[in-house]
């Protein structure tokens, strides 16, 4: 029997890095001037191949973590230091700059951004992979996974209907509003990258 309060924190956490409503104006940037068959399009390619890459570092992050001699709890902090830089980041605006480079970058010779920069590296971000294998390492068994990868698909189906969405909400919100809600998002993924080093400090201290 999967916990609540853990699939509660798996879809805050991968919503927090994932960060749909901060993907969204990047979104409608990349594809400005597209048709909406067209958006339609990238935006489902986008999130299959997010989900594509994140499902493999699901399956074997872990294996590989174990082949080179880094431990659960080791990653489990690391993960949460790096997961709180990315909260800073949000609180401090650095992190939607660096996104926007990162797509003007891929974008200039490029009509696709479906690949580059969409799929890796805004949705499958290092922050993202981080995270999946986190979770991943936390459950036991196939149901554990499985429950996950529910989570992950409820994830990437908010980025898409956002994706679709994404002339609307950016009308509705506006720039402070996306500003405000991208703050609140940050505000919790830090608590949330907090818990992440606590947990894996105790799983050392469980291990002497």
């Amino acid at each position: 029997m999967i916990d609540m309060a853990f699939l509660v924190t798996a879809f805050a956490a991968l919503f927090v890095v994932i960060d749909p409503i901060g993907l969204t104006p990047i979104f409608v940037a990349l594809t400005q001037g597209m048709s909406a068959a067209k958006r339609r399009a990238l935006a489902i390619r986008a999130c299959v191949i997010g989900f594509l890459i994140l499902l493999v570092f699901a399956l074997f992050g872990e294996a590989v973590l174990g082949f080179i001699g880094i431990s659960m709890p080791a990653f489990r902090v690391a993960g949460g230091i790096l997961l709180f830089l990315t909260a800073l980041d949000m609180l401090f605006e650095r992190r939607q700059k660096r996104r926007r480079d990162q797509a003007d970058e891929e974008d200039e010779d490029d009509e696709d951004p479906s690949v580059f920069p969409l799929a890796i590296p805004l949705i499958a971000g290092p922050g993202a992979i981080a995270t999946i294998i986190l979770l991943v390492g936390q459950t036991e068994g196939p149901t554990g996974f499985a429950a996950v990868m529910g989570v992950l698909l409820a994830v990437l189906a908010l980025v898409m209907v956002l994706f679709l969405a994404a002339g609307l909400l950016e009308r509705l919100l506006g720039r402070v509003g996306i500003n405000v809600v991208t703050r609140l998002l940050g505000m919790l993924l830090a608590a949330l990258s907090v818990q992440f080093v606590l947990d894996g400090l105790r799983s050392f201290g469980l291990g002497g």
